[in-house]
């Protein structure tokens, strides 16, 4: 469970991702500070905005560019993240940022939390999500 910072609501981990996505996907469209983008979409989350996608939203400030370079390498020839739908683009971030950075998050559920996040978010892109995680994880697993 993920807890808000009053302790009012309890979320799930799926729905903290949910909101994690949310964010991620809002920081797309502006350059303002972290700060500004929780704060301004704090009022879309009952009982405001858990931990977790915090953390998670922030990781990705500081961890961005090794996230996006890493997902580059399993794209086709000739495609760049910015061909990438910016719903597909946050939730391909925050999954790479899980599989990468936080070790309590198997890759397993980090790719079926993706997938299922495209399936909702996505016209017919969770195929393409799939693929582009699982190419990551095969590599993450080759190099141990």
């Amino acid at each position: 469970m993920c807890e808000t910072e009053n302790n009012e609501v309890k979320l799930t981990r799926s729905e903290a991702r949910e909101q994690a996505f949310m964010l991620l996907f809002s920081k797309s469209f502006d350059d303002e500070p972290l700060e500004e983008t929780i704060e301004d979409n704090a009022e879309m989350f009952r009982g405001g905005v858990c931990g977790y996608a915090q953390a998670v939203v922030s990781g990705m400030e500081v961890k961005g560019e090794e996230v996006d370079a890493e997902l580059s390498k399993y794209l086709k020839k000739g495609w760049t993240l910015k061909r990438i739908s910016k719903s597909s683009l946050a939730i391909l971030r925050l999954a790479a940022y899980e599989i990468l950075y936080l070790d309590s998050v198997p890759d397993g559920v980090a790719v079926n939390e993706a997938v299922e996040l495209a399936k909702k978010y996505t016209i017919d892109e969770s195929g393409f999500v799939n693929g582009i995680l699982g190419s990551l994880v095969r590599a993450k697993e080759a190099e141990k």
